[in-house]
């Protein structure tokens, strides 16, 4: 799988009986459908979230992103609560977030 962001290569990364994808460049994470939501603690998400925040930031200026299983458009979700988290997301195959956001995301789950 390539990376929906900056189209490099994906690794697969083994948590708690989960296959999660995390590009190799920019470190920005894909999910499956439900995979974000049973991954959300804290400490999970910091341990696989190992990205540099600053680089998703810049990430964030790639305007249209495609999901990487159907090549459809996704849409950008904005979470006005949590500073600086905007993840993109396939309403039939997943979640997409840059280095950084999944953390912010799993801590917007608890408030």
């Amino acid at each position: 799988m390539q990376c929906p962001k900056c189209q490099e290569a994906m690794e697969e990364v083994q948590l708690e009986n989960v296959t999660i994808d995390r590009c190799t460049a920019c470190k920005g994470l894909w999910f499956d459908r439900g995979e974000a939501e049973a991954l959300s603690e804290n400490w999970i998400a910091e341990f696989v979230d190992t990205g540099d925040p600053e680089l998703g930031e810049q990430m964030d200026d790639v305007d249209t992103v495609n999901c990487p299983r159907c090549s459809k458009t996704m849409r950008r979700f904005f979470d006005i609560s949590a500073s600086q988290l905007q993840y993109e997301e396939c309403d039939e195959h997943g979640k997409f977030f840059d280095a950084g956001e999944f953390t912010l995301w799993a801590e917007s789950q608890y408030l």
